[in-house]
């Protein structure tokens, strides 16, 4: 019996009987998109005399693949022949060079001597190549608690995605919110541990690809202002200084960017947009309190930190400096004292040795001085134990001696020889 292609259609719709044996299996059973697929073929009974296959979910002339004929090997393109395809004569059908667009259902409709037709059902699944994805964000500098972050993972492809942070697995569910399709990531009042490289990758049973990195930035603070003196903080503390040596403030702060400093000094600006701070020659003009403020310029905050930096009592180097140092007859002369202890108690000067007799003057504790034994009437004293002589004459020439005596009881004695010329 001679069957044509179109005869046997029309009685394949009188005779339709469906068959529970025949399976469809594509080979490979994961093509990715290039490859050749053959939808193979199993269960098939008795002698047959037609193929139909069908891409497409019904047994309509529209999904039309081809019609084989056994006994002749002859076959006729349908309407949904691609050129790619070709049926065996075990009915099996070759797909070369699948496509994207090959995917979905395919039924195998089979004619035998008895004019009945038999259907098997198969599904193929081709899995494209994927091209890199690109990972977009609304901002990539953020400011944290204030900014919201939205990435969005582009790719022309319909496949899977998954995320990455620093190059590990992101914890979306617990970290970031997730759209239904996973493209979109979004992260209200960012935090700054969320600052870093971020990466989207597509990927399908047949294929992966990565994008590139996007790098993002959170910026904060400053926090934690604090100055430090040889690594080690002194916010809020005091520290003393020998007289005429040298320190160095570090103000740190945890920012980002790296904030931008100002120094003040009891009060009032120093010319200084350092992170440090150098004082030399430590007198008692530089005792007071230091002050540090941080300003980060992204974030518009501030922080400030001080500490007060004072003389070591103990430590002061008293000097005796006549000005002018070499005074003629009939000036005046100042016994300049520098570095006298700032916790003095009382002081006596003396014209020689320091016994009651010799004492000129003496400052007490309410600030007021008094003359002694050996006062002339032309000798001053100040808070800060200095001596002024006026009108001086030849027999003001000679040794001078101070004695001091702080709060805690510590005496301190210390001459110097004054010269008159004529």
């Amino acid at each position: 019996m001679a069957v044509t292609g179109c005869s046997w259609l029309l009685l394949s719709a009188t005779f339709l009987s469906v068959g529970a044996e025949i399976s469809i299996t594509p080979e490979p059973a994961q093509p990715a998109e290039g490859d050749n697929v053959t939808l193979a073929v199993h269960g098939l009974l008795g002698e047959l005399l037609a193929y139909n296959w069908y891409a497409g979910p019904t047994l309509s002339l529209t999904y039309l693949v081809a019609s084989y004929i056994v006994s002749t090997g002859d076959e006729t393109p349908g309407p949904a022949h691609t050129g790619r395809e070709a049926v065996r004569p075990d009915g099996s059908l070759d797909i070369q060079g699948v496509l994207p667009r090959h995917s979905g259902t395919y039924i195998l409709q089979t004619l035998n001597r008895q004019l009945q037709t038999e259907v098997g059902y198969g599904h193929l699944q081709v899995y494209e190549i994927l091209a890199q994805p690109v990972v977009m964000a609304n901002n990539t500098a953020l400011v944290e608690r204030r900014d919201t972050l939205r990435l969005m993972c582009s790719s022309p492809s319909p496949a899977e995605v998954r995320w990455f942070f620093n190059g590990e697995a992101l914890p979306i569910a617990i970290r970031l919110g997730q759209s239904p399709d996973g493209r979109v990531l979004t992260r209200h009042g960012i935090r700054r541990e969320e600052a870093g490289a971020y990466q989207c990758e597509v990927w399908n049973p047949v294929s992966v690809s990565r994008s590139e990195p996007i790098n993002l930035t959170v910026y904060f603070g400053p926090e934690r202002v604090a100055i430090l003196q040889d690594s080690t903080a002194r916010t809020g503390c005091t520290i003393k200084l020998d007289f005429n040596t040298s320190l160095t403030l570090w103000c740190v702060s945890q920012s980002c960017p790296e904030p931008e400093y100002v120094w003040a000094f009891n009060g009032r600006a120093l010319k200084n947009g350092r992170d440090h701070l150098n004082i030399s020659s430590m007198t008692a003009a530089q005792e007071g309190t230091y002050t540090c403020i941080a300003k980060n310029p992204k974030t518009l905050l501030s922080g400030s930190a001080s500490v007060v930096v004072k003389l070591t009592a103990a430590a002061v180097a008293m000097t005796i400096v006549p000005v002018p140092t070499k005074p003629m007859e009939g000036q005046d002369v100042t016994l300049t004292v520098q570095g006298y202890p700032k916790d003095l108690l009382v002081y006596a000067w003396y014209r020689g040795p320091a016994s009651e007799p010799n004492r000129l003057l003496s400052q007490l504790p309410s600030g007021n001085w008094i003359a002694g034994p050996a006062h002339t009437g032309r000798e001053v004293g100040f808070a800060n134990c200095s001596l002024l002589v006026q009108k001086l004459n030849l027999t003001d020439a000679g040794r001078y001696m101070l004695k001091t005596v702080t709060l805690q009881g510590k005496t301190e004695t210390l001459e110097v020889e004054l010269q008159v010329a004529r």
